[in-house]
């Protein structure tokens, strides 16, 4: 462990020991009113920036809506898991919004949790789509499976035309997995454990159907989830913590670009603090702060400047501050094309009911690992990943969340009356999502002689397209910002986040995010900022 990570660890578990809303070392300032550079948002695009920042010897703010995830509750564990979930599982909820509605048409999938609290996972509804987002510091790292695939070339080449493909598959593609701890399974081990049975099932059907897999690299360690199954360490993989956050073995932000931020000396993140507002002045631009405790009480409203303004809110929120600045003449000059280019990335999520004969296992890891591939399919191209269906007993089930290539986007819009942006996204607008995973689908079941289940996702449906785990877009690059982030109609303003893509890239995208971060920060802090 480097001297820097090591300093932005240790700042983090003082800051939880001492209940602290402010993180940073003790060489850092604590309390100023303007700074050179604030980042909104500590998800990937906003960690890879503060770091570089932090790096380049800029004093850097960070601003989190959400809490530092880094003090065990009365259990003695810092997230509760999905089978068990209290009122660490949701932002501001009083019931659980988990993907799956029910099991065998039982309400038995999600909860009542109590009173509304700052839990870690959100699910933000529109009309038609539900966006689940991470909240927390670390943002999306805390509450994703992990899955950390680079998208095909040709895709990526289609999707961001004008950034040099050779530059980010040479070069920020593979420092984007080195930063993130990414690694990938002993094949050995894949065969041979209990835990990934499910997966294994899957893809012999695949297989049987004619189709191929892959597997996909993770940003979990797997070295730790086979020390899980020795009972040699707590388990997290293997208790089924995944979507409410796991405590063990997972590699996320807080744990990587995060502390080496911190630890650089020059980046605080100041946690429970909500981004009402943006505007400028003759100093740069000034936010609209709320301080919020963790049952959602305002505590007070500030202000802060700063000349640089980096935000990585992702695509839903990135695109509401600009959207409310735009249409509130605070920023008049932003370009009309913020609010566009929105896309689930294909999402669709799907189960089979298999035979007897094919158990997929009590004991399931929650870390998926596989998925099938048919990408290349001029007609239906899908990248199906194999999910988890971790409930504790034999479900003969297999799982699936399928990445689409589906050309449908929709577009946000200000709504005075609410003060938050509304996506329009139309009822018909998933279906040739779910065409695409239907094609796939259907054929597997041809093959094995096996039928959907229809119990799990509400209203008797084979498929599941109504919400995403992968937003994209809204603030797409080379149309609402530059080549580079940077917004156009203002200097100094930039986004970093995945508003960037144009609402699809193919596969899971934090490591897309995390790269595009690493390019375009690289630029501007050569052209644009001054150390």
């Amino acid at each position: 462990m480097s001297r820097r990570r090591f300093a932005g660890l240790t700042a983090f578990t003082s800051a939880a020991a001492l209940g602290l809303t402010q993180i940073s070392t003790a060489s850092a300032v604590q309390k100023r009113t303007f700074v050179p550079a604030v980042v909104v948002g500590t998800g990937y695009g906003s960690a890879v920036t503060a770091l570089r920042l932090g790096e380049a010897g800029i004093t850097t703010t960070m601003l989190e809506l959400g809490q530092l995830w880094n003090k065990p509750g009365k259990d003695g564990k810092i997230f509760c898991s999905t089978l068990n979930p209290d009122s660490r599982s949701m932002w501001f909820s009083r019931r659980t919004k988990a993907p799956l509605d029910t099991f065998l048409w039982l309400d038995v999938v999600n909860r009542d949790i109590g009173t509304p609290y700052a839990g870690v996972l959100d699910r933000i509804d529109f009309p038609n789509m539900g966006v689940y987002v991470g909240r927390g510091v670390g943002g999306g790292s805390l509450v994703n499976g992990g899955m950390a695939p680079t998208p095909k070339r040709a895709y990526f080449e289609k999707m961001l035309p004008r950034v040099d493909a050779d530059q980010m598959y040479r070069r920020y593609f593979p420092l984007a997995n080195k930063m993130l701890g990414v690694n990938t399974i002993d094949p050995r081990y894949l065969e041979q454990t209990p835990v990934y049975r499910y997966a294994r099932v899957s893809r012999r059907h695949a297989h049987q159907a004619g189709f191929k897999t892959t597997v996909i690299p993770n940003v979990y360690d797997f070295r730790y989830l086979q020390r899980e199954e020795r009972n040699q360490v707590p388990r997290s993989a293997l208790a089924g913590e995944v979507i409410y956050g796991n405590n063990h073995g997972k590699q996320s932000l807080d744990k990587t670009y995060l502390a080496d931020a911190v630890g650089t000396g020059k980046v605080t993140i100041q946690t429970l603090t909500r981004v009402t507002a943006i505007r400028q002045d003759k100093t740069g631009y000034v936010l609209t702060l709320e301080k919020i405790d963790a049952s959602g009480k305002v505590l007070r409203r500030s202000e802060l400047g700063c000349e640089h303004l980096f935000l990585g809110a992702g695509s839903v929120g990135t695109t509401e501050l600009l959207l409310r600045a735009r249409e509130t003449d605070a920023l008049p000059n932003l370009s009309a094309a913020i609010g566009t280019g929105w896309g689930s990335n294909g999402n669709v999520m799907t189960s089979r009911a298999n035979h007897l004969w094919d158990p997929t296992g009590f004991l399931q890891s929650t870390i998926p690992t596989l998925a099938i591939d048919n990408w290349n399919d001029p007609i239906h191209p899908a990248f199906a990943e194999i999910a988890p269906l971790p409930i504790g007993i034999e479900t003969w089930a297999s799982l699936y969340l399928a990445i689409t290539a589906s050309p449908e986007r929709g577009r946000f819009s200000y709504n005075p009356s609410t003060d938050r942006a509304e996506l329009h996204w139309g009822a018909t607008q998933s279906n040739p999502s779910i065409a695409t995973a239907r094609a796939l689908f259907d054929r597997i079941n041809r093959a094995i002689g096996t039928t959907y289940r229809h119990d799990l996702f509400g209203g008797n449906r084979e498929f599941a397209a109504d919400f995403c785990y992968h937003p994209l877009g809204g603030c797409v690059l080379g149309k609402a910002t530059d080549d580079y982030g940077r917004v156009r109609g203002y200097r100094n303003l930039y986004v970093t986040d995945g508003s960037l893509i144009p609402g699809s890239i193919g596969v899971n995208p934090f490591v897309t995010i995390t790269a595009l971060a690493e390019r375009n920060i690289a630029r501007v802090l050569a052209t644009d900022l001054r150390t």
